[in-house]
């Protein structure tokens, strides 16, 4: 096994400034960093995290908190977050808060027991609903570097890596708007969410500045059928008979966008069974992902949250709050531009 000297000794560098390198400290060029960490991954270099943490007071290891490991969504980030901490040395341990306040309570004590040494969290449904952040404010008090991505609150200091949910909604009315149509409908199944309710919000606004007036007629809510945590929506006959029924209510619609990964696929699946021809009588946009939109025929259009991506720069960011030697810093957040890709449903 190759050690840390041997490699200096293979780059005619200093001891110091490798260690420095595989750590991605700002005191080392960019160049530098690359050649070393390339070099190290080359030779399979493993830094010996038992000595590392004796010497550092560190156990190289980063918590993450995630409403629902079975969504895409999140299963993304997480490789996102995985492939951050692997390049600068780090594990990962994984809880699923399965939506609930108190496993996200129990589950962020562990982690700030000493498990780890800073804290990756997107919030529980439940958390969200009942306004309670009293326990990620007693962590932050204890030091404990916290990081919160897509479902986050302003209410608590820490950095925080979001796409734009208003806006991604906004320019895509827009861009439906420059196409002609007309009379837009909304479809969301994440509502009670801050992202949904944003979603929402951004639908709402263009609606006004684009056609002049909002019609909640137009907006379906599918909240209470499914919290759309995997892929049951798909199955739940409760949904599709939902959107059939808003459909058949709404005929003269010529656009939907559904704010969630799977209710445009649905409504794609649902206008091909009125035979409403998409995406030349109907365009259908929604969230998600290259996957996502194979699901469907014609491949729905997507909005790309670019979900890996926030996982690895959120994983990025804590851990340059972690390797922080000031604690005069000012908490920034994010934003990840979303794009819309693929498919021909629009």
């Amino acid at each position: 096994m190759i050690t840390l000297k041997q490699l200096a000794n293979k780059l005619n560098v200093s001891v110091s400034t490798v260690s420095k390198a595989l750590n991605n400290s700002d005191e080392i060029s960019e160049e530098t960093i690359n050649k070393i960490q390339n070099l190290a991954k080359e030779l399979n270099y493993k830094r010996n995290k038992i000595a590392l943490s004796l010497k550092n007071n560190k156990t190289f290891t980063l918590g993450v908190i995630i409403p629902d490991i079975l969504n895409r969504f999140y299963a993304k980030v997480l490789h996102g977050i995985q492939k951050a901490a692997e390049n600068t040395g780090y594990d990962i341990i994984i809880y699923s808060s399965k939506e609930s306040l108190v496993k996200e309570i129990d589950y962020l004590n562990i982690l700030a027991s000493g498990t780890v040494d800073g804290v990756l969290l997107a919030l529980s449904e439940e958390t969200i609903n009942k306004n309670d952040f009293g326990h990620i404010k007693n962590i932050t008090l204890k030091d404990i570097p916290v990081v919160m991505f897509d479902r986050i609150t302003d209410k608590i200091s820490c950095d925080k890596v979001i796409i734009d949910d208003f806006d991604a909604i906004y320019n895509e009315v827009k861009s439906l708007a420059k196409l002609g149509r007309r009379k837009i409908g909304f479809i969301s199944s994440i509502s009670n969410l801050n992202v949904g309710k944003l979603r929402t919000n951004g639908f709402r606004k263009a609606s006004v500045d684009f056609f002049g007036k909002f019609d909640s007629n137009l907006v379906l809510n599918l909240t209470n059928q499914t919290n759309n945590s995997s892929m049951k929506p798909f199955y739940d006959a409760d949904v599709h008979k939902n959107i059939e029924q808003f459909l058949l209510d709404n005929n003269d619609l010529d656009a939907i966008i559904a704010a969630d990964n799977l209710s445009g696929v649905i409504s794609i699946n649902i206008a091909s069974k009125l035979n409403i021809k998409v995406p030349k009588e109907l365009s259908i946009v929604g969230f998600g992902d290259k996957l996502i939109s194979m699901l469907s025929y014609p491949k729905l259009t997507i909005i790309n949250q670019h979900a890996v991506q926030i996982g690895q720069r959120a994983a990025e960011l804590l851990i340059s709050r972690i390797n922080s030697k000031t604690t005069d810093y000012t908490f920034v957040t994010e934003i990840i531009p979303t794009t819309t890709e693929s498919g021909s449903s629009k």
